[in-house]
């Protein structure tokens, strides 16, 4: 290879040759995105709008697929975030559909799919809750989140997790329907604590299987529907009859019921009276814009019973918002948001029949929603009497959520810019700085297991976090574990961020003093990486959480930043959370060694039930994996194939 110098006039020209290179490039790209346009059809459809590297930037719907594509391309922009947007656009996708609202459910699947950049996206959450009445000859209240099983009696869905539980409470107090499993309820010889605290009537017993248990299951069922008039009246004529057979014990037991019962409804804040018909099942919808930001809150109302509420914040607000065309319609930034959350949210979720809103929203939306549930769908901006009550509710509900988010925000910003001002750190933009941190955990060697969590955003990144097993060094050489971690976080990474096509973080903390800031140094001088990015978080005297100090890498002074400082605060944050996140690795690494392999929770084909089942026929871990094949096989719902992969799993 020759060391003869390039001229720098030639330097100069092949610079000037690659710009214009690139320059031709984007306009044939250019020219043929024009070309594609000139040619889509005056249909209904969907369009994507994709970048040089294939990512997509924005997803929409039209009555008119070559109209409303045109009106992006043919017009001038300018600086707006239109013009932005367009600028970048390399290729475009079209799909044609029949009608609008089959536009509509397309358009909002593939937002959730491709997350576009320009467009409002509300994130996928689990799926909602059920109360689940079983399918038994004493049946059970449970709480239940999955796939339905028609065998069974589902009522909901409800909004969290507290309003089931605190429902199945209720059911209790009044029904006294049973909510142990099924192989508790089949083992017990006397009734449990439940029914001495008058919390069940005991089926599990002769003396509580009886046939007003089945009366109370259908007195339940009907509450949960809203049939509340029906239930009471019911009650009402069972102890009228219980008195005039002079069975007073039972009359009594009934009257405590309805006792109950009224001071339950008493305590609803949506009136039983007014909680008739189409008001039964009512989902109420608010939303709030402020400060970039906004906040989708859904109230719901099942069987006449308002179950709480629950805030949904969407993200590309600001970017999604701006993307309105001249020639259309001019729609608040409110209505953009509620009418996205209501096409994603309802693609998966069960559509109410009546649909309270804030803002009015496009008429074509409630039709498209009707299709898909297969019944009557009415969506009511402007109502009255107690439903006005709901909205109103509702609203409040979205500006509390909204103000505690940006205040959290803010909070969380200013943490941020605390530790970056005190480190000194050169960092363009602060939603961008990122800290990975490391721990080392072990129990007297044993089991030793490295953590790596990610702040990134104001906010630590679970989805980011990774577990290293140590092996090959000597146990409780905490030192040589950090190298290796390091070595093995960094070497790959180090490369790749020497050809851009990865980022180091801005801040690398390690839990611990000089000895492993001195590891950290070592590693980072052969990847040949800054050593200014290397923090250790050394105790303070006597171990005293507030007096933690830094100790840096590149040869700078020991920080100690003070017990009230927010950059400590986070610091303390990140750093805890990495111990966390070592010591129940830890633990489960060391818990899988000691019975000779994996945990039973790692063995596919074995639920919460299953596993219960087994620890309680052999009484614990070790006992299941001290089981053969047979014994295995020997316990309900365990067939012969999954036995022999529990035993290959635990050994």
């Amino acid at each position: 290879m020759s060391d003869t110098p390039v001229p720098n006039a030639e330097i100069g020209e092949s610079g000037a040759q690659q710009a214009a290179d690139l320059e031709a490039a984007a306009r044939a790209a250019r020219d043929r995105v024009l070309a594609e346009v000139n040619a889509l059809p005056a249909l209904p459809g969907v369009y994507r709008y994709f970048d040089a590297r294939g990512e997509v930037l924005y997803v929409g719907k039209a009555k008119d697929l070559k109209r409303r594509v045109s009106s992006y391309f043919h017009k001038n922009h300018g600086g707006t975030r239109i013009g932005m947007m367009v600028a970048r656009v390399a290729r475009l996708e079209t799909t044609v559909v029949r009608t609008e609202a089959e536009a509509l459910l397309l358009e909002n699947n593939l937002i959730k799919t491709l997350n576009p950049r320009f467009n409002i996206l509300f994130r996928d959450d689990k799926s909602y809750p059920y109360l689940k009445i079983t399918a038994h000859a004493w049946p059970r209240m449970a709480y239940y989140r999955g796939a339905v099983d028609k065998r069974h009696k589902y009522f909901g869905p409800f909004p969290s997790a507290w309003a089931v539980k605190e429902s199945i409470q209720l059911m209790q107090k009044v029904f006294k329907l049973r909510t142990c499993e099924d192989s508790v309820f089949n083992n017990r010889s006397r009734p449990c604590l439940l029914h001495q605290i008058k919390r069940c009537s005991a089926p599990c017993v002769p003396l509580g299987q009886t046939p007003e248990y089945a009366r109370d299951v259908a007195s339940a069922e009907r509450f949960l529907r809203g049939e509340t008039d029906e239930v009471m009246a019911s009650l009402q004529e069972q102890m009228m009859a219980y008195a005039e057979a002079q069975r007073y014990e039972l009359a009594a037991e009934v009257r405590n019921q309805i006792q109950a019962l009224s001071k339950v409804l008493q305590q609803q804040v949506i009136e039983e009276s007014s909680a008739t018909g189409r008001d039964r099942d009512v989902d109420i919808l608010a939303v709030k814009v402020q400060g970039g930001k906004a906040c989708v809150n859904l109230a719901m109302v099942r069987g006449g019973r308002h179950l709480g509420d629950r805030a949904f914040f969407p993200r590309h607000v600001d970017d999604a918002t701006a993307m309105q065309l001249d020639d259309e319609e001019a729609v608040s930034p409110e209505r953009q948001v509620l009418e996205a959350f209501m096409a994603q949210h309802y693609l998966a979720s069960p559509v109410p029949g009546l649909i309270v809103v804030s803002e009015p929203v496009e008429p074509g939306l409630a039709d498209t929603l009707a299709a898909q549930a297969g019944s009557r769908v009415t969506v009511q901006a402007q109502p009255r009497g107690q439903r006005r009550i709901w909205q109103e509710m509702c609203i409040k509900g979205a500006e509390l959520a909204l103000a505690r988010l940006l205040a959290e925000e803010g909070s969380q910003q200013a943490r941020t810019r605390a530790l970056v001002d005190a480190l000194d750190l050169s960092v363009a933009e602060i939603d961008k700085f990122r800290v990975e941190c490391f721990d080392i955990s072990h129990t007297a060697g044993e089991a030793t297991m490295a953590s790596c969590v990610v702040f990134e955003n104001h906010q630590m990144q679970s989805s980011q976090y990774r577990r290293y097993n140590i092996e090959g060094v000597v146990g409780g050489d905490d030192y040589a574990a950090m190298r290796q971690v390091l070595t093995r976080r960094y070497s790959k990474l180090a490369e790749a961020a020497q050809l851009g096509t990865g980022r180091l973080p801005d801040l690398v903390l390690v839990d611990g003093g000089r000895g492993q800031v001195s590891m950290a140094r070592e590693v980072f001088e052969e990847l040949g990486l800054d050593l200014g990015l290397i923090a250790g978080v050394e105790k303070g005297e006597g171990r005293k959480v507030g007096l933690e100090e830094l100790v840096f890498a590149d040869g700078r002074e020991k920080v100690y930043l003070g017990r009230d400082s927010a950059a400590l605060m986070l610091i303390a944050q990140i750093r805890d959370e990495a111990h966390r996140f070592a010591i129940t690795g830890m633990r489960a690494r060391r818990a899988a060694a000691r019975t000779g392999g994996s945990r039973l929770e790692d063995v596919p084909g074995v639920g919460p039930k299953k596993r219960s089942q087994l620890l309680q026929r052999f009484g614990g871990v070790r006992g299941v994996a001290g089981a053969s094949v047979d014994e295995l096989a020997s316990v309900k719902g365990i067939s012969r194939e999954l036995a022999e992969d529990i035993y290959r799993a635990l050994h």
